[in-house]
């Protein structure tokens, strides 16, 4: 055999035999309920036409890395004890999506039922990976971490059949632990559930719930509008799954990156009206660097959709720490043409202007144009705008580090599969003060290696 097909053979055997040796194994999958299931009553949550709307979206999923505690101390049971008592408190995430068929109109209709049957709790062990594994150079997403989370390929819909509303997974490594997430859209937003997690956190750690305020479910229901929602039967028939051919990277900015794209976008608009937040800059600088390399025909329409907080914006307005899902996709479309033609302000721009018309009066005429005009629940699979347009997703404002369930705090923040069409970009707030992570997730359509450049070249000199 010549040497260099030896080698190639030689290496070849060595990543099949590595990856054959990564293996995740599950060792329980329980049931953790609220640890009073008869103070959370049988409270029913109506929904909204927004979250009726999302009955088609995955999971969101999420997940922290932990250095491994001490040897002596037993995690497992401390995390599912201090888990249900977390649940009594959020006792929505314990609760089931319930379907209704109302035979009279021949529609359906759907609520929360907070029954307590609980959240599912996974305990997995991969005791061949390591911290370094995970934290892979250049931003690389290893294969193996979609097995870190518990709720893959999981829609809104499935919580009506065999799916609770919240599921996590706790990942025992060699030299560190994945504490991981998924839940349902419907019932809670990320502000909701980074409050919980932290709620959760402080239990395990302090082994109480002192100074922890009672639950205040989203009071928000538009006027005119009769609850619960009636939806045609027609328009919940069964949707083939998409499951595009994507690739991940975590693409790490640094507070230079970002101070710099900020000045050059309010730089590049010139004007003292409106200011180009720091978020907004880091988001257009994506954007427009994915489609510049992304081989699309300039007359092709592409989209940013960036998630936004409702609660400040509605009127009257929602308490901050209201329960329940108040986000809204504020939607920049463009043509690739006039994104490159523009350049960094124009497009921190469009972004900017998109964000400030989701008000009070927007979401209320969505609400109402739903109910009036119900159509399936969105989903875009497929679609060619969607396949060639972003979503934004969770903030660098969630303080994801400031989680220790006993053992310390997060070493690094990570997203599960992101599956649908087009590409999502996951913010996290990085380690390092005033930096982000945004952990991406591309179709085929908006991958280049050349991405690969963003986090070693100068960001704003491109």
């Amino acid at each position: 055999m010549p040497f260099d097909l030896f080698l190639s053979y030689k290496v070849f055997h060595l990543l099949f035999y590595r990856r054959k040796m990564v293996e995740v194994t599950v060792i329980s999958s329980t049931m953790v309920r609220p640890e009073n299931i008869n103070q959370t009553g049988r409270q029913k949550i109506h929904l909204t036409p927004h979250d009726l709307d999302l009955l088609y979206l995955f999971y969101p999923q999420r997940g922290l890395l932990f250095h491994k505690p001490d040897p002596e101390n037993s995690i497992i049971p401390r995390l599912m004890a201090s888990l249900s008592t977390a649940l009594e408190i959020y006792f929505p995430f314990a609760g089931r999506l319930v379907k209704v068929n109302n035979h009279e109109d021949d529609t359906v209709s759907f609520y929360i039922d907070c029954d307590g049957l609980g959240a599912k709790f996974v305990h997995a062990k991969a005791e061949s990976i390591t911290v370094n594994d995970v934290l892979q150079s250049h931003g690389s997403v290893p294969y193996f971490i979609s097995k870190f989370f518990p709720a893959n390929n999981v829609q809104s819909r499935d919580a009506l059949v065999s799916e609770p509303l919240l599921a996590l997974q706790v990942t025992e490594m060699k030299d560190g632990v994945f504490i991981s997430f998924g839940y349902n859209h419907m019932v809670a937003d990320g502000t909701c559930f980074w409050k919980f997690f932290h709620t959760w956190s402080k239990i395990c750690l302090n082994g109480s719930v002192s100074n922890i305020k009672p639950l205040v479910l989203k009071d928000w229901f538009c006027d005119g509008i009769d609850y619960p929602v009636h939806v045609p039967v027609l328009e919940m028939e069964t949707l083939p799954r998409w499951e595009p051919s994507t690739k991940e990277r975590v693409f790490h900015l640094s507070k230079k990156n970002i101070l710099d794209l900020k000045a050059k976008a309010n730089n590049e608009i010139d004007t003292n009206d409106l200011k180009i937040s720091s978020l907004q800059a880091v988001v257009a600088y994506l954007w427009l660097s994915i489609i510049r390399h992304s081989g699309l025909n300039r007359e092709e329409e592409t989209q940013c959709n960036v998630a936004a907080d409702m609660r400040p914006r509605l009127n009257p307005l929602l308490k901050k720490e209201c329960f329940g899902n108040v986000t809204n996709l504020a939607t920049a479309t463009t043509t690739v043409g006039e994104l490159l033609d523009h350049g960094l302000g124009w497009t921190a721009l469009q972004i900017s202007k998109s964000v400030r018309s989701e008000t009070n009066e927007s979401y209320e005429v969505f609400a109402k144009n739903w109910v009036r005009n119900v159509k399936r629940p969105k989903t875009s699979f497929g679609s060619r705008l969607a396949n060639n347009s972003l979503i934004i997703s969770s903030s660098p404002r969630f303080e994801v580090y400031e989680h220790d369930f006993g053992w310390g705090k997060p070493i690094a923040a990570r997203a599960g599969p992101a599956d649908g069409a087009g590409g999502m970009l996951v913010m996290f707030r990085g380690v390092e003060e005033g930096s982000i992570d945004v952990h991406a997730t591309l179709n085929s359509s908006l991958w280049s290696d050349v991405l690969v450049n963003l986090l070693t070249n100068d960001m704003v000199g491109q």
